[in-house]
């Protein structure tokens, strides 16, 4: 049975390629992709995510697994760069598309409402089959030539409306054609502030990148935070650290614990003020939780499955000495972490 998945067919070239030199990476250094973990302190399953092209790796991550595997970071890191560029482009053309599709469709619902568009069946100007004008009934060559304005005359009113009086529109079509005009317009302000913010329009300095993927925003301003740290505080209430950034080289055991064979961590970040429980060593089906003495948040809980570890989402805290992990075993036996470990 091979080692590696296929990668998916749709994967940006660059982003391929990438992943590829990750495995070979790890091939080369006989490691396991638990090992891997251990070593780099970014979790299991994020480095299957990394390694099977299902998502790109922070900058920390790619900085540990160089220090791991005795590779030159800066060939790692230009590497990096360059996918990350690539991962961005694919998803602003995939939001793009489905913005396309959005706007589409919400043209198309238009005609449930009886709007029909400019010169079509029944509207002035109309053709018929066969590609000939439709005269109103009753008018005759006399009269049709009579209301026509001379050869290089600019066109004008009926006659009986003053010249500078708007025509009205035909009856029963003025409120049909308000609606549709007003539903029209905005739709395309709204496509158009979608389209504005995905691609960075609305930043302070115009070099927002599409966001990987809904999350909230941080609290303290981008320029703020490293580069690849997605959130802060309160907004990483909730959130998987290793998808917002957190871990890795931002983060630290604070206190240890020790519950039946199973060992506990508070997991700590400074930069983004946030603690996360970690557990290893144990079964499937064991919990491990983490809460915040100060914080007003609900506890955040993690399970184990078949790789024998899990960690929880965040919570906010201004000091690790705030945070507390708590395991339950599946053999009964619960332990918690203390402020001195």
């Amino acid at each position: 049975m091979p080692r590696w998945k296929a990668l998916p067919e749709e994967l940006d070239p660059q982003v391929r390629e990438f992943a590829t030199q990750l495995r070979g990476l790890v091939d080369k250094s006989g490691l396991s992709i638990a090992a891997v973990s251990d070593r780099t302190g970014y979790s299991k399953t994020s480095w299957e995510r990394y390694l099977n092209g299902r998502l790109l790796p922070p900058r920390g991550a790619i900085m540990a697994l160089a220090e791991v595997t005795g590779t030159n970071p800066l060939h790692l890191t230009t590497m990096w760069e360059l996918s990350e560029r690539a991962w961005s482009r694919s998803e602003m053309r995939h939001d793009m598309t489905m913005e396309a599709i959005r706007i589409s469709q919400a043209r198309d619902a238009l005609g449930e409402f009886g709007g029909d568009p400019v010169g079509g069946p029944g509207g002035a100007g109309s053709s018929r089959p066969g590609g000939r004008t439709a005269t109103p009934p009753g008018a005759g060559r006399g009269a049709h030539s009579a209301n026509r304005p001379p050869a290089g005359a600019p066109a004008g009113p009926p006659p009986g409306f003053p010249p500078s009086a708007p025509v009205p529109p035909p009856p029963g079509r003025r409120r049909p054609a308000i609606f549709v005009a007003a539903l029209v317009g905005a739709l395309v302000l709204i496509a158009g502030a979608v389209l504005l913010t995905d691609l960075g329009g609305g930043g302070d300095d115009g070099k927002q990148k599409v966001a990987e993927s809904p999350s909230p925003k941080p609290t303290a301003s981008a320029s703020e935070l490293p580069v690849g740290v997605k959130c802060s505080g309160d907004d990483c209430t909730g959130e998987d650290p290793e998808l917002m950034g957190c871990g890795g080289e931002f983060a630290e055991t604070a206190t240890t614990a020790t519950v039946g064979t199973a060992v506990v961590e508070v997991r700590y970040s400074e930069t983004c003020g946030v603690a996360w429980a970690r557990i290893t060593e144990a079964a499937p089906g064991d919990t491990v939780e983490i809460a915040a003495d100060q914080g007003e948040g609900k506890p955040q809980t993690g399970t184990v499955n078949a790789d024998k570890d899990a960690y929880t989402p965040m919570v906010a805290v201004a000091t690790a000495d705030e945070a507390k992990a708590c395991a339950t075993l599946t053999t009964g036996v619960e332990g918690c972490t203390t402020a001195n470990g």
